[in-house]
């Protein structure tokens, strides 16, 4: 297809993000393009913004693109013209690294990541491998799925690998952009879900959203009001802080297991709150493309619907400049 299609770039660590006309992209053998209809705002684009881990600039960001397939390369035969799909941060892999061989795809070597190592989905067009491509249900829109291909298979592809079963107490501390997609899959796993967030002000919407008990956390002591309990056998943490996630992980139960979504603070745990009663610390990565389809299909199957704000192709750069004052996730409706 020749022609040109609007684009938001970042053109200069650190600069706003510019809205331009560029190519429209066409599809590699093993690329499918996707004519983007929504594609969800995440704080993952500071790292195209501001040109971290080696990005180049300059870089189209977006990494929970939802859209429909308009062409396909000769080597992607899996999709089809006309097929509704999402596309998340897992950007490809190589099939060739040894945690490929062995069906570990989400730490392959060579992972790329959608919007930052090759342009992404604040346009109207995008080309992404065939491997990085999910199946979109028909019951979702493109807007309300668009954060689950990153924020929503965090969430759910992390609970769903936890040691939790079915009436076990899951905390999830910070009821955000993330935690409050957490909640959902909680409560929708069977978990006994208890939600903890500085503050009271999210207490109503983290009940509504499925959440058995509620902590305020500048209240009380959450790892002691956990305690309480019985003690929490998963404590799912987005807030991103060292100190925080060193706290709370007090308020696990034996052989409990806390999961560690982001941050860049040292956590400081004692050694032997670990050893003695057995509890673990476990980081949890996105996931691939297939984590994502099963994120979506259990959304359908549940009737999870994430919390958005919707704002015009235009509003982008404002979108992501209020990411943080955003009520849970902003969406960019493309077309």
């Amino acid at each position: 297809m020749a022609g040109t299609m609007r684009a938001w770039q970042a053109q200069e660590a650190g600069k706003p993000f510019v809205l331009t006309e560029l190519p429209i992209p066409e599809p590699k053998p093993n690329q499918v393009r996707i004519k983007v209809h929504a594609c969800g705002v995440c704080a993952g684009e500071a790292i195209p913004r501001n040109a971290l881990f080696g990005v180049e600039l300059p870089r189209v960001p977006g990494h929970e693109i939802t859209g429909v397939i308009d062409k396909v390369g000769d080597e992607a035969k899996i999709w089809q013209v006309g097929d509704r799909v999402g596309s998340g941060w897992s950007g490809g892999v190589d099939f060739t690294c040894e945690y490929c061989r062995r069906g570990d795809f989400t730490n392959c070597e060579s992972r790329t990541i959608v919007g930052a190592s090759y342009d992404g989905g604040y346009a109207e067009y995008t080309v992404v491998p065939w491997d990085a491509v999910a199946r979109l249900p028909e019951e979702l829109d493109f807007a309300e799925a668009a954060p689950l291909m990153c924020a929503g298979v965090t969430a759910f592809n992390g609970l769903r690998h936890s040691i939790a079963g079915p009436g076990d107490l899951v905390a999830v501390n910070g009821v955000g952009g993330v935690g409050h997609l957490a909640v959902l899959f909680s409560a929708a796993m069977g978990f006994r879900t208890v939600a903890m967030n500085r503050g009271n002000a999210k207490e109503e919407l983290a009940k509504q959203l499925g959440a058995h008990d509620y902590i305020d956390t500048t209240a009380t002591d959450a790892a002691d009001r956990l305690l309480e309990m019985g003690g929490a056998a998963v404590i799912y943490d987005t807030t991103s802080r060292g100190t925080v996630q060193s706290e709370v992980f007090r308020g696990l139960k034996h052989n409990g297991q806390l999961i560690v979504v982001e941050g860049e603070d040292p956590l400081q745990v004692n050694g032997h709150d670990i050893s003695w009663f057995r509890n673990e610390i476990k980081g949890w990565y996105s996931g691939v493309a297939q984590d994502s389809e099963d994120a979506l299909n259990f959304a359908v199957l549940m009737g999870i619907r994430p919390v958005i704000e919707k704002h015009t192709f235009e509003e982008a750069e404002q979108a992501y400049e209020n990411i943080n004052k955003a009520h849970m996730r902003s969406v960019i409706v493309v077309a």
